[in-house]
C-alpha cells in the first residue's frame, strides 16, 4: 500500500498552478491559537449520543466533523473579499443524515465507489455483498462505514487541531472478510490545509477502498450549481464504464473527449456533449487516473469559483480519483438554511483505488493483508484570490 505521509509537492503544471505547495491569499503567519472545540449534535434513534468536534485555524477558516460516519458537516472559508461561507453540501442537523441521503461528507467503506454485481473472489473464496445500487455494491453496502458511530478523540493543538476518529468493523460486516481497525484523523492546518489521514490494519485478508464523499459548492451557497467552477484534474487517463457504472478494464485517454481536465475548464462547459460516457453516468461520475510523479502526496485537482475567487487543491497519496458532478441531486432534499438542494448544486472529488478493483487483476491493488498497514492521505487545501 502506498505510505500516506506528508512531502513537499511542488505543482509543476502549464496550467497556473500554485509552487512548491503554496497557494495564492493563504495568510503565513498569523499567530494561532488552541482552538477544537466539541458539542453536542444530537441523537441517534437508538439514542447514541452524537458530537460535533469544531477545528478553528486564525484565518477564519473552520472544518465542523462529527462521530457519526466520521462526517464533514461545514467546511467555513473565506472569499476574496474576506468573507466566510461554508463550501460544501450537508445539513444543520443530524436528523437530515439519519435519512436517506447522498453520503454527504461521510468516510465510506469498506470499499468506496462500485464493486460489481456485489462479490469479489479473494484467496479462493468468493464473497458476497449487499447489492445496493442497482445490480451492484456501492460505498461498504447497506450498513457502511458512514452510517456507523465512530469512537473520537480531540486532537488539542495550538498549531494543527483535529479529531481521531476509530471504527471496528467486525468480521464478516456487509460480507467482507476479517476484523478491520479503521483510524480517520482530520487536522486543520495554519495553511488552510483540512487533511484526512486514514490508517488501518486486518487479521485476515480482505479489501479496502477508504475515500470522504464531500460535495463542495465553492460559492458558498451563492449560486445554484457548480457548473461556473472551472477544474483542472491531472490525469490523461480516464476508466471508462459500462451503463451500471462499472469499469470494463480499459485505460482511456482524455485526450480529445469531455474527460480532458488537463487544463481548467468550466464543469459545465461539456457536460451536455453527445459522448456515451457522459449519457451513461447522466453527467460526470468517472474515475481518473492521477498522474504521479511519485510516493507521498500529489496534487491531484484544483477548482476555482470565479465569482467568489475561491480556490480549492485536492492533493493525495492515492492512485485515483472519482470525479462526481451531483448529477442525482434532483432537489428532494433541502439542506443547510433550509436551501434547496438542486440538480449539480455540488461536486465530489473522491479520492481513491479504481472501482470494482477487487475483480481486475491488473488494477492496483486493493488487498490488505495482516501484518500490513493501510496508509492513505488527502488534504483539502483552500485559498482565495
Amino acid at each position: 500500500m502506498i505510505n500516506g505521509k506528508s512531502v513537499a509537492v511542488c505543482a509543476a503544471f502549464a496550467l497556473g498552478a500554485l509552487s512548491c505547495g503554496k497557494t495564492e491569499s493563504t495568510p503565513a503567519h498569523k499567530p494561532m491559537v488552541s482552538n477544537v472545540t466539541k458539542q453536542s449534535f444530537g441523537q441517534t434513534t437508538d439514542a447514541q449520543a452524537i458530537d460535533l468536534y469544531i477545528l478553528k485555524n486564525a484565518n477564519g477558516v473552520e472544518a465542523s466533523i462529527m462521530n457519526y460516519g466520521a462526517t464533514l458537516v461545514s467546511l467555513k472559508a473565506p472569499d476574496k473579499a474576506g468573507a466566510v461561507a461554508d463550501v460544501v453540501l450537508g445539513f444543520d442537523s443530524l436528523d437530515g443524515y439519519l435519512k436517506p441521503e447522498p453520503y454527504f461528507g461521510a468516510i465510506v467503506g469498506r470499499y468506496g465507489n462500485r464493486i460489481a454485481k456485489g462479490r469479489f473472489t479473494l484467496d479462493g473464496v468468493t464473497y458476497k455483498l449487499a447489492v445496493n445500487n442497482g445490480e451492484n455494491h456501492l460505498h461498504g453496502g447497506i450498513k457502511g462505514f458512514d452510517k456507523v458511530l465512530w469512537t473520537a478523540r480531540a486532537i488539542d493543538s495550538p498549531t494543527k487541531p483535529g479529531v481521531e476518529l476509530k471504527y471496528l468493523s467486525k468480521d464478516g460486516e456487509e460480507g467482507y472478510p476479517g476484523n478491520l481497525n479503521v483510524t480517520v484523523t482530520y487536522t486543520l492546518s495554519p495553511a488552510n490545509e483540512l487533511q484526512i489521514d486514514y490508517l488501518a490494519t486486518t487479521d485476515k485478508d480482505t479489501v479496502l477502498n477508504l475515500t470522504n464523499h464531500t460535495y463542495f459548492n465553492l460559492s458558498g451557497g451563492a449560486a445554484p450549481d457548480i457548473l461556473g467552477h472551472e477544474l483542472m484534474i491531472n490525469a490523461e487517463r480516464f476508466t471508462p464504464v459500462d451503463a451500471g457504472l462499472i469499469p470494463a478494464g480499459e485505460l482511456r485517454p482524455v485526450e480529445g473527449t469531455p474527460f480532458d481536465f488537463r487544463q481548467p475548464v468550466a464543469i459545465g462547459a461539456r457536460i451536455g456533449a453527445s459522448d456515451e460516457q457522459l449519457k451513461r453516468g447522466k453527467g460526470y461520475d468517472h474515475n481518473f487516473i492521477v498522474k504521479r510523479t511519485g510516493p507521498g502526496l500529489e496534487l491531484v485537482a484544483r477548482a476555482v469559483d470565479p465569482a467568489s475567487g475561491r480556490v480549492l487543491e485536492v492533493l493525495s497519496t492515492q492512485p485515483a480519483v472519482q470525479f462526481y458532478s451531483g448529477n442525482f441531486l434532483d432537489g428532494t432534499l433541502a439542506g443547510k438554511g433550509g436551501r434547496i438542494i438542486g440538480h449539480r448544486s455540488g461536486f465530489c472529488l473522491e479520492t481513491q483505488h479504481y472501482p470494482d478493483s477487487p475483480n481486475h487483476p491488473a488494477f492496483p491493488t486493493v488487498v490488505l493483508k495482516p501484518g500490513e498497514t493501510y496508509s492513505q492521505s488527502t488534504v483539502f487545501r483552500l485559498a482565495a484570490r
